[in-house]
């Protein structure tokens, strides 16, 4: 049986294009489309009784061409080296699935990164998971590029372009960038990146890591750039470790290098950390754009732009930490009190508390795991708005890093007021 909105081609052809691997006939059984994912589809269905896994671009946004190919066929170099990934069974080019795809087995394990860092059941996964991690990084980049042919090497600059298109400004990118451009290491290596490792796209048990998935980023580049992409605060998920939650830089760097990985450099893995941390707070600018054009209305989009300030917050850390640190410790903003005269009781911010816990008590606890996901962002939402009628806006004039983290910092304590308390990815203590 598949969901009613699930094309019966789609079905028919899963089961034409899997008859040669699992032989014929293949029946396709509980084929439904999973949650989560912003560029590419993921649907769970058996096969003659199997758990499998189809991954394929959304029909009407067809990816960059090869795209999926090159997924595939890291996966299947990952497979030859050892390497814990999902074993692909098959790809198509869109003749089959509809679009541009491919088939993999089930991996059994959790995603959701607030469980891994925090539910005993993966205390001991916890203990291991940087070691482990470092080991496969170490393994993805000695695996010759050439196995997967026509993966592209990008300019990690390449989204400044996208920046300067949008309608926002943010005078913290535009001082990064300038950093970024007068300190660029030079290019000394060529290995496979995967490009998007951090926690949310990984499986984990509870002895450790079961697979690396969403490869759809793979392409050509510098090792410190994976190490980098991992260590970015916004993949912590609220805790203080600097690697994912999960360990430290040292620990990770440490095990890397030990398990055969390229030599580490400090002033190099601090120039990448600078560049993907900028690259994450233009791509929040993006999602947000993506939301405010109508291109596509999606709450997560909304609320992911005002993580922006999250961003510009790290950037500020790594750049000059000094003003950080000054910022913290300047007197916050007076609260607004409630009006209750205009318009009475309950007041706006009782009203957006209300709907909050409506959202948090009520559904965000539905078995639908898409709307209670949805339920919390858009509580999160509401949260942000009931802090921004309580803060006044403090104008600030002036582009050094002191009166910006001022700028940022007020910034934060609207949008993700946890974020402040955050320990810096690099520590100058």
């Amino acid at each position: 049986m598949t969901s009613p909105s699930v094309p019966a081609s789609v079905s028919d052809g899963l089961a034409t294009a899997l008859a040669p691997v699992l032989g014929a006939p293949v029946e396709i059984t509980g084929l439904h489309k999973l949650t989560g994912g912003a560029s590419r589809e993921t649907w769970s269905f058996r096969a003659n009784g199997e758990a499998l896994v189809l991954r394929r671009d959304p029909p009407a946004r067809p990816g960059h061409p090869g795209a999926m190919r090159h997924e595939a066929d890291v996966m299947r170099a990952c497979t030859h080296a050892g390497l814990r990934v999902p074993e692909v069974l098959l790809d198509d080019d869109g003749t089959l699935f509809g679009a541009t795809g491919l088939v993999m087995r089930h991996v059994d394990g959790e995603t959701i990164a607030r469980r891994i860092l925090r539910d005993d059941q993966y205390a001991a996964a916890r203990t291991v998971l940087v070691r482990e991690l470092a080991e496969f990084l170490a393994g993805v980049h000695a695996i010759d590029p050439d196995e997967v042919p026509g993966t592209e090497s990008p300019d990690p600059m390449a989204i400044w372009d996208k920046y300067q298109r949008l309608d926002q400004r943010s005078a913290v990118f535009d001082r990064t960038h300038e950093w970024l451009l007068a300190h660029r290491p030079p290019h000394t290596a060529d290995a496979l990146i995967h490009g998007d490792l951090r926690m949310g796209n990984i499986i984990v048990r509870a002895d450790g890591l079961a697979a690396v998935i969403d490869w759809e980023l793979i392409h050509r580049g510098d090792p410190h750039e994976d190490l980098a992409w991992l260590c970015l605060k916004a993949w912590r998920f609220g805790q203080a470790l600097e690697v994912g939650g999960l360990g430290s830089i040292d620990e990770l760097v440490t095990a890397y290098e030990a398990a055969g990985g390229r030599a580490i450099d400090p002033d190099t893995l601090r120039w990448w950390l600078v560049a993907k941390t900028f690259t994450w707070g233009v791509g929040c600018m993006l999602q947000a754009d993506t939301h405010l054009s109508g291109r596509v209305r999606s709450v997560d989009l909304a609320a992911v732009g005002r993580r922006t300030a999250e961003q510009e917050w790290d950037l500020i850390e790594l750049l000059a930490p000094g003003a950080c640190a000054a910022a913290r410790a300047a007197p916050p903003a007076a609260q607004l009190p409630d009006d209750d005269d205009r318009y009475g009781r309950p007041t706006a911010r009782e009203l957006l508390d209300t709907v909050r816990e409506f959202l948090t008590e009520r559904v965000s606890t539905s078995d639908d795991r898409g709307l209670a996901y949805e339920a919390r962002v858009a509580a999160n939402v509401l949260a942000t708005v009931e802090r921004e009628l309580a803060q006044p806006w403090t104008d600030r004039d002036g582009d050094d890093w002191a009166t910006l983290a001022l700028v940022v910092r007020d910034r934060l304590a609207v949008a993700s007021p946890k974020h402040l308390s955050l320990p810096p990815t690099l520590r100058t203590d």
